[in-house]
């Protein structure tokens, strides 16, 4: 499909790119939707196999921010930026300036904060260029706890669903990514009752979470076939696909990663297969929620709170399904539309 003909698909507004030779900066920003608000979404720092692939996942995540934001009831839109090139670079400071000075270019349509492969000390940088920018270590920084803490309220809720009961004690947990999300979201699992699998690219890291929370590790791909109750996907996305589907001994799939589903009817094979799937962009709306308190000059506590909602959410979109015989993914995107579809103007900066 040709650029122009996926923007309009996908509903985006704009897409741009920009480039800074002298520091080897390279990037991307998609801004989805402004119906709702200003665009917030992360900056992703990867190397990318080609720069069509980063297009591509600038696109999908964007839309996905819009969708994220609005089910959260937030007044943001979407909006998501690419760096391309390896994050384990030390030389960062002119790298991320550059990408300030490109976030500041939009004028206020497009707000950034970390995501994979960036962190607080990066959008430190980017503020030295522009003030459209949240998750600074003086401010909210790290929003992981508050993603995670609402990847577990996603989790209770979605056990409320499946077994009438948000009692976690017993169950068997598979966490595949023991990165900052994972390794909060296995914390407040494991105080919560629940056994623990987890797996890792980095064994290290899930040895840590082994270590503090009594966790079976698995190696790689093997969490796909393990037995049970619960699989929280919260590393990369596009792991619910062709292949990984006829491993799953799952009955609940709720958790911190983005695009977990390679393709729509992979939602509707879940479907299928009985498995009682929490939507991502719902589940892991607490980082959003997290900057989005930032911006609007929350303190800590009224984040969470706020992220505490995302179980009532959750369990709106399964009644949704429910009521409307259609698959809980499509259920969310409904929920979304529907906000989106109230709002009639496009936002626009204060001038």
């Amino acid at each position: 499909m040709e650029l122009f003909d996926r923007l309009a698909s996908m509903g985006h507004e704009e897409v741009l790119v920009a480039s800074d030779p002298s520091c080897g900066y390279r990037g991307i920003i998609a801004v989805h939707s402004t119906a709702l608000g200003p665009a917030l979404g992360g900056t992703r720092f990867w190397n990318y196999e080609s720069d069509e692939a980063a297009v591509t996942d600038a696109l999908r995540l964007s839309r996905g921010m819009t969708y994220k934001n609005a089910v959260a009831g937030l007044d943001l839109g979407g909006g998501k930026s690419v760096i391309v090139g390896d994050n384990r670079t030390t030389d960062r400071e002119a790298i991320f300036r550059a990408h300030g000075r490109f976030v500041e270019s939009l004028g206020g349509r497009y707000i950034t904060a970390e995501d994979v492969g960036t962190g607080t000390a990066d959008m430190d940088f980017v503020h030295l260029e522009t003030e459209h920018v949240a998750g600074l270590k003086e401010r909210s920084g790290d929003p992981s706890p508050v993603t995670a803490h609402g990847v577990f309220r996603s989790v209770q809720a979605s056990a409320k669903q499946r077994w009438d009961s948000d009692d976690l004690t017993g169950k068997v947990v598979a966490i595949q990514g023991c990165g900052n999300v994972g390794r909060y979201l296995a914390k407040e699992l494991h105080e919560a009752g629940a056994k623990l699998i987890v797996s890792d690219i980095d064994p290290d890291r899930a040895q840590r979470v082994a270590t503090d929370t009594g966790a079976q590790v698995v190696q790689g791909d093997e969490i796909y076939s393990v037995k049970a109750d619960i699989f929280a996907p919260c590393a990369m996305g596009g792991i619910i696909n062709d292949d990984t589907l006829p491993k799953f001994q799952f009955a609940v799939i709720s958790g911190g990663a983005n695009n977990q589903l390679l393709e729509p009817r992979h939602g509707d094979k879940l479907e299928e297969m009985g498995m009682q799937y929490a939507p991502d962009y719902v589940a892991n709306a607490g980082g959003v929620i997290n900057v989005f308190g930032e911006v609007a000059g929350w303190d800590a506590q009224r984040a969470l709170k706020k992220a505490d909602e995302i179980y009532d959410t959750v369990l709106s979109v399964f009644e949704i399904a429910k009521s409307e015989g259609i698959p809980s993914y499509k259920a969310a995107d409904r929920l979304a539309e529907n906000r989106l579809a109230s709002v009639q103007t496009k936002w626009k900066p204060a001038r």
